[in-house]
């Protein structure tokens, strides 16, 4: 994966760079998908400021550096995409506990003739991550069931889509 610089946010007054300034140093590290707002979320950063400072790019780059490793590691081809097989197994060892009928949606949602990429399996990550933590956090329990408002899945799907 190819290195990252600090000249963007030396640029910056704060030290901080945004969403699209994180896009744009994802961009020319060869990381061309169009995720900044996904990336930019909470999860990836400590402060909820909206902003990321180097420390936390530093951290997000560690996890989109383990992912592509993990995604190469699945493309047993390595042709540079993973079929549904593949991404089955990827998600399983990521830990995240699938059934078929739902690994066939992502699938669909997130694969172009079939393929998924490694810009569209970042994407896939991002959000089943997203969805994990916050599953885990109404999950307080943990056990693997949470019950919510109707309120909470339709806006949810308009704020994320």
């Amino acid at each position: 994966m190819p290195t990252f610089e600090r000249r963007p946010f030396k640029k910056s007054l704060d030290g901080q760079i945004d969403a699209d300034e994180l896009q744009r140093c994802l961009t020319q590290s060869g990381i061309a998908g169009g995720y900044k707002r996904e990336l930019a979320a909470p999860e990836f950063q400590r402060d909820m400021s909206g902003t990321m400072g180097f420390n936390e790019f530093k951290e997000l780059w560690a996890v989109l550096n383990g992912w592509r490793q993990h995604f190469i590691s699945f493309d047993s081809d390595r042709s540079g995409t993973v079929d549904p097989q593949e991404l089955q197994k990827a998600l399983t060892t990521m830990g995240f506990r699938l059934s078929p009928q739902a690994v066939n949606s992502i699938a669909k949602r997130y694969s172009t003739n079939g393929k998924i990429t490694f810009d569209d399996y970042i994407a896939c990550c991002v959000k089943l991550r997203a969805l994990t933590d916050s599953f885990r956090r109404r999950d307080t329990a943990q056990q693997g069931v949470v019950n919510f408002p109707y309120d909470d899945v339709s806006l949810s799907k308009f704020v994320t889509e």
